[in-house]
């Protein structure tokens, strides 16, 4: 008999009324997979988005969105080592993940943090390598460099000011109010710049002492790019 699990799928394109709770089968951790029972799942935009057809999942991935869930190892698959069952995992998915179990690549699945809890490390896999991807293995960010983070109180924001912080450069991030700019203090932000009513080059400028930014990370895009490119040190 195939055992079944509590799932959330669309039941086409459109709003929140298109999500449905249903039963579906119970995956199998496959050579190289680990099993994992799901603690929590991230909300991310390309979930919102393909809620609303117009971003599908990749070829072969699981039609039940959700991109990084959190978790315990329920199996291993053939062939998977360096994992334990029953230990406490996040993992980066290519689908699958708003379900009561899911099955990931190895490769894929991430320890939790001991200060992390469980439901909120379920948040960690996709800000975390993006930011890590962008910054430090391209930009090649290191200690004393000037790094712009625009859109600083959102989850790529807070958790760039994080790590360019704990990497000793300089986190600058720029918000469209004065809470969220003190929110971004919180987190290591050394200054903040309100876009709304300043001009991010000048003030840039301003706290580098004429430096300018060495890497600058942008969440807006093409009306950005003139004035990030006169920012840049």
């Amino acid at each position: 008999m195939t055992k079944t699990m509590t799932a959330v799928e669309y039941d086409g394109a459109g709003g929140p009324e298109m999500i449905r709770v249903v039963k579906r089968p119970r995956p199998e951790a496959g050579p190289g997979e680990v099993l994992i029972k799901v603690a929590a799942a991230g909300l991310n935009r390309a979930d919102v988005q393909q809620r609303r057809g117009v971003y599908p999942p990749p070829p072969g991935a699981s039609d039940i969105p959700g991109l990084e869930v959190s978790g315990t190892i329920a199996a291993l698959g053939r062939d998977v080592h360096g994992h334990v069952a029953g230990a406490s995992v996040c993992a980066l998915l290519a689908g699958g993940g708003y379900a009561e179990y899911v099955a990931v690549p190895a490769g894929q699945v991430l320890p939790v943090p001991g200060n992390t809890g469980l439901v909120e490390a379920a948040a960690l896999p996709e800000v975390t390598c993006t930011v890590w991807s962008n910054l430090f293995m391209e930009a090649g960010v290191v200690t004393g460099d000037w790094v712009l983070v625009h859109g600083g109180a959102g989850g790529i924001g807070t958790m760039a000011t994080q790590m360019v912080a704990a990497f000793g450069a300089h986190p600058v991030v720029t918000a469209g109010s004065g809470e969220k700019l003190e929110y971004c203090r919180g987190f290591g932000a050394e200054a903040g710049i309100n876009y709304r009513n300043d001009d991010f080059v000048e003030r840039m400028r301003e706290f580098s002492l004429g430096h300018g930014a060495d890497v600058i990370l942008d969440v807006v895009g093409a009306t950005y790019l003139d004035r990030n490119l006169r920012a840049l040190a």
